[in-house]
């Protein structure tokens, strides 16, 4: 555990040495719930202390080679990013309409495939996190599939703690690290 905490650390020193800032590497927000570099107001997570109004994390890497839907921050197509609560894989009624819309695209395109990617925070031990993570993509999935997704369109894949959306030891980061993330497929 040691040790991959400090190949992450680094990685993070890498980065920072290579020019690549943090707004570049994390999409960050800023304190009104705002993307930093576009000023994209965020689908409501009011239920998330701390986080209100961070549920957009806007298309890109996997998913920008998508539709003009998905760029447009006033469909619910371009968020791509469930969060959770504390212990919890009970997905918060602000992202139903998320799920629903992927949920209906995928429907309409029955040859798309979606990778659901379950993740936690890193309290906990590993094997607690990889469960969590895992409950956390089954749980998308369970609802998409309730409304007609195939079980062949979705991949699930759980990292646990691995791969965390920010580095840090503080509720903020916390909750931005207890997530899901929908990854269309090429």
């Amino acid at each position: 555990m040691k040790l991959n905490k400090l190949l992450w650390v680094l990685l993070v020193a890498i980065f920072a040495l290579s020019g690549c800032s943090e707004d570049e590497a994390t999409d960050s927000l800023d304190s009104a719930g705002q993307n930093a570099a576009s000023g994209i107001n965020d689908a409501s997570t009011s239920g998330l202390s701390g986080m209100a109004g961070s549920g957009y994390t806007g298309v890109s890497g996997n998913n920008a080679f998508l539709g003009p839907e998905f760029s447009d921050p006033n469909n619910p197509l371009s968020r791509s990013t469930i969060y959770f609560m504390l212990d919890s894989s009970e997905v918060q009624p602000d992202f139903i309409q998320v799920i629903n819309a992927h949920a209906q695209y995928l429907v309409a395109h029955p040859n798309q495939k979606l990778t659901l990617e379950g993740h936690a925070d890193e309290r906990g031990s590993p094997e607690y996190n990889i469960a969590l993570g895992d409950q956390r993509a089954k749980a998308v999935a369970g609802m998409m599939r309730t409304q007609g997704v195939s079980d062949g369109q979705l991949t699930l894949i759980s990292y646990g703690e691995e791969k965390p959306a920010v580095f840090g030891s503080d509720e903020s980061s916390y909750e931005r690290n207890r997530r899901a993330e929908l990854s269309y497929q090429r």
